[in-house]
């Protein structure tokens, strides 16, 4: 049986533990409060959840070993120094993180490759850490370019309740995944300023069309983004408030306060994304005004208003 490490406790990392380790599948979860999450098997990461005693839980991956799978459920601005020190190279990497790098502007598989070498994918989708957990119904996509290892993999994570569809476009996968946390925080913010559901469809359809300008000019497949790690993705992060990046923009948009308190990739994301679409010429007006809101440039009525008083065009 092939053995799993999952490096972060969080909400993500913890319910794909909890979930593996139900399906009767060999899996540790590396978490650096290991001592008090086996002691008290309870997490604050997902409230009213109990960690079987029989789960396997660690401080370290000394144990890894070149057969084994390695599932990275860490932020996307942490995940390189993370490999620089990982001891050693596990038979595939799998980033869960939905995010671009702050500094290279680099995706999770790159990040990957650039830092241990060896065989690369990314876990992503639609879900929610709570749902997981729960063992409800969840489909996700599982990208890489090694289409043996991906066969391999979809068999390995599928369980009763997690429902793998095989990619082997990992960029287009990581993208829509990452993008759409920008239009989560906008969605949000329109939603906490009370402009009502309209105006976060015609947010979240013309954000779309911006996820897909950037993503095919980066090397994105158009159909990948039309799938469960892009609109499948986009959609569930825009209309709920489980989504952080979307409770985020919430609370800038109802004067609530900015503090976080947990991952919110889109805010790291969103300045990555404008570079780039700086750099590739591609204009991304709600991109800009999530920036300019975050970065407190610009107020979310100033930023209404100048996406407003845009030249009329075509669809």
């Amino acid at each position: 049986m092939t053995r799993i490490f999952i490096s972060g406790a969080g909400a993500f990392g913890t319910a794909l533990a909890l979930v593996f380790h139900k399906a009767g599948k060999d899996v540790t979860l590396i978490s650096r409060n290991s001592t008090e999450l086996v002691k008290n098997r309870t997490t604050d990461y997902l409230p009213g959840v109990s960690l079987p005693k029989s789960l396997k839980i660690s401080n370290s991956t000394t144990s890894l070993s070149g057969g084994d799978v390695l599932i990275l459920a860490i932020p996307m601005q942490n995940l390189t120094k993370y490999l620089e020190n990982l001891h050693q190279k596990p038979k595939v990497a799998i980033a869960c993180c939905k995010g671009i790098d702050l500094n290279t502007k680099a995706g999770p598989t790159e990040v990957i490759r650039n830092t241990i070498g060896g065989s690369s994918a990314i876990l992503t989708g639609p879900s929610f850490a709570s749902d997981i957990a729960m063992g409800l119904p969840t489909g996700l996509t599982i990208a890489t370019e090694n289409k043996q290892i991906g066969t391999e993999l979809q068999k390995t994570l599928s369980t009763d309740s997690i429902r793998l569809y095989l990619s082997s476009d990992p960029i287009g996968a990581e993208l829509g995944g990452a993008l759409k946390n920008v239009i989560a925080i906008a969605c949000g913010l329109c939603i906490g300023a009370g402009f009502g559901d309209s105006a976060r469809s015609a947010l979240l359809t013309r954000g779309f069309a911006e996820i897909v300008k950037l993503a095919t000019t980066l090397g994105a497949r158009q159909e990948t983004l039309y799938g469960l790690s892009g609109i499948g993705d986009l959609v569930l992060t825009c209309t709920s408030p489980q989504s952080r990046n979307f409770s985020y923009g919430f609370s800038i948009g109802a004067n609530l306060g900015t503090k976080v308190s947990s991952t919110v990739e889109g805010i790291a994301t969103a300045r990555a994304v404008l570079k780039l679409s700086i750099k590739h010429n591609i204009d991304m007006p709600i991109t800009k005004g999530v920036v300019d809101i975050i970065d407190g440039s610009k107020s979310v009525s100033v930023v209404l208003s100048n996406l407003l008083e845009r030249p009329l065009t075509k669809e």
